[in-house]
């Protein structure tokens, strides 16, 4: 499948707008339809996360998103305009890596991240993106936020 990319204007009305196509293409791209709700919550989440920054600091640059389907994955990258520190933040995909990726070392313990979730150190958006996706990789540049996030599909089937 080629790659499918979208620009929406920063406003929230287009994000169920965007997680619409992202399911119907996730769909044509072979993923079960058992994870589509998975996919569309994901998605919403990483858009509104970039629109809600981009309401704050660049309105009038467009949020976009790559699709794509390939070697049994549905691939979906949200990308945001808002400059990001120059080291890029990863995760491998777990909820509680990707929640304390850019929070102090010393969150160690559950109870460390119950009080920095409390106190809003640690990205909830992030967690629950971690926690629908099957892969999920976060960067950071001076250019933006990019969210990958990504589902096994049977892109045979799809073809």
């Amino acid at each position: 499948m080629a790659i499918v990319e979208l620009e929406f204007s920063a406003l929230p009305v287009h994000v169920r707008t965007a997680r619409l196509i992202v399911t119907a293409v996730a769909r044509r791209g072979g993923v079960d339809e058992t994870l589509l709700d998975e996919v569309r919550l994901a998605v919403g989440e990483a858009c509104s996360r970039a629109v809600e920054a981009h309401r704050t600091t660049c309105p009038d640059e467009p949020v976009r998103l790559e699709l794509k389907a390939a070697d049994g994955r549905f691939e979906v990258t949200v990308h945001d305009a808002v400059p990001g520190d120059d080291a890029a933040v990863t995760g491998p995909g777990t909820a509680a890596d990707l929640a304390v990726a850019n929070t102090p070392d010393e969150l160690n313990t559950p109870e460390d991240l119950d009080f920095a979730l409390a106190d809003g150190t640690v990205d909830l958006g992030l967690a629950v993106i971690a926690g629908l996706a099957d892969d999920v990789d976060v960067s950071a540049t001076p250019k933006g936020v990019q969210i990958r996030m990504s589902w096994p599909a049977d892109t045979v089937a799809a073809s």
